[in-house]
């Protein structure tokens, strides 16, 4: 599971103290910095509906675009109401943390020092 592995390769990046999959906070974040009130979602491609536009068609079940679809809407709302209450939200596609894992942690890392400046 890529999202197993990006956390994996995140605590060896950073000595801050995150926590997953965090259900006291709205959407479940997969990946939470309390202190700097980061929230990170690792989004599959597919469930999230990355290009969905593009590919939806492709879709031969109206479930499977029902559940895709409520699945981005509820995903903006999630980030909207997260920014609301005062959290950076960062939202990592599938498709990158494959591509470039370590481009990935290191935005992350940017993030998290950026926070750690402004405090």
């Amino acid at each position: 599971m890529f999202e197993r592995d990006f956390i994996k390769a995140l605590k060896k990046r950073t000595s801050l103290k995150f926590f997953v999959n965090v259900t006291a906070i709205k959407g479940k974040p997969d990946i939470v910095f309390w202190k700097q009130k980061v929230c990170v979602f690792l989004d599959s491609d597919f469930w999230h509906g990355w290009q969905y536009p593009r590919w939806k068609h492709l879709l031969k079940d109206d479930f499977w675009r029902g559940k895709i679809e409520k699945n981005r809407i509820r995903d903006r709302k999630t980030t909207l109401s997260l920014r609301r209450n005062g959290w950076f939200v960062l939202r990592i596609w599938e498709h990158l943390i494959k591509n470039n894992e370590a481009g990935q942690i290191h935005e992350v890392v940017k993030v998290l020092q950026g926070k750690k400046d402004s405090v």
